[in-house]
């Protein structure tokens, strides 16, 4: 159930209205936007009487939501979620943000020259693994700890943000004071316990479609955190398993709008996973701009058919700066800004 209240509706109108719905037995979210106030109702909605709300000071609505996600529906933020960052950055809204970096954290040379890089090319984010969750058990699972040391290190060094891949609800709290964003990789979508953790935290949260999800199983992992509390989740499309074989994944370029207009979220789009090949990851990432992606998040490194995983999806530094070139002017041509 959505109440949305009215423009004019005070502060003591808005407590009445959540008081009156707790005592009906939900519990109540509440966001406020530019013009007004919504107040969401999560937990046994089906018997209550719309009616009694409707007339209660300061109400505008009242309806039910049909859809299995209550939060992260349109409705509960008509307006589209704006994640705030530090150093004035915002992912949603206006702005496309480029999230670039390495797979893996590998050592100090290699994360400096890519922040190096990314930080020319106006990009804001640093994105890099120190916990790599591989299919092998034999392959490289990254540095841990220290490797988010190094990352913070060459993130503050060239005023970049941090956004790193959490695997386990032991990793949250040591990860807090390195990254500015917390990544759930495709393989940990539907990790319920964890998605449980990340909404008790106040950061922001990049999830990532599963390998398998559908659209509305993406939403439903986003309803776990943000039911906790933290409203800053950001969904990406990451591609596909389908019975294609050409390309490591099927990047989903209509899963961008389809997830703009069912949900408030900032959506981002991974071409590197979407695809596994370098020369596709150029032309898919312009396309997720042209689609309406909020941000694109792309593995870049100094030597990239060199780099330690991921190596055949991933862009030398060259190919990355061209690339953002040209995304800026495909955001420019569908009145954004990069």
């Amino acid at each position: 159930m959505i109440v949305a209240m009215l423009e004019t509706a005070t502060e003591d109108q808005i407590d009445a209205v959540i008081d009156a719905m707790t005592e009906a037995g939900v519990d109540v979210h509440r966001t406020t936007g530019k013009m007004q106030t919504i107040l969401a109702a999560v937990g046994p909605t089906a018997g209550l009487d719309l009616s009694k709300f409707e007339v209660l000071p300061g109400v505008m609505h009242v309806h039910r939501i049909s859809s299995p996600y209550k939060l992260a529906g349109r409705a509960f933020r008509p307006e589209g979620t704006v994640v705030e960052f530090a150093k004035e950055v915002h992912l949603g809204g206006a702005e496309v943000q480029v999230i670039a970096g390495p797979c893996a954290v590998e050592n100090r040379e290699q994360i400096f020259a890519i922040a190096k890089c990314v930080q020319a090319a106006g990009a804001h984010f640093l994105r890099g693994g120190a916990f790599k969750p591989r299919s092998s058990p034999y392959s490289f699972q990254g540095l841990g700890i220290p490797g988010l040391e190094l990352m913070r290190e060459a993130a503050d060094a060239h005023g970049l943000l941090v956004v790193s891949e959490v695997m386990e609800i032991a990793q949250i709290e040591p990860m807090l004071p390195f990254v500015d964003c917390f990544q759930v990789g495709a393989r940990n979508m539907q990790n319920f316990n964890l998605l449980r953790e990340l909404g008790q935290i106040r950061k922001p949260v990049l999830l990532k479609r599963g390998i398998a999800a559908t659209i509305e199983e993406l939403l439903l992992s986003s309803e776990y955190i943000m039911s906790g509390g933290n409203y800053q989740v950001i969904v990406c499309e990451r591609g596909i398993r389908t019975y294609e074989t050409a390309t490591r994944n099927t990047m989903d370029i209509a899963a961008i709008p389809v997830l703009k207009k069912l949900s408030h979220l900032p959506v981002v789009a991974d071409p590197s996973h979407g695809t596994g090949r370098r020369d596709m990851v150029a032309p898919m990432a312009k396309a997720a701009v042209a689609a309406g992606a909020d941000a694109i998040l792309v593995e870049i490194h100094p030597n990239a058919d060199k780099a330690v995983s991921d190596a055949a999806q991933t862009l030398f530094l060259e190919q990355f700066e061209e690339l953002v070139k040209d995304l800026r002017l495909i955001a420019t041509a569908v009145g954004r800004t990069l």
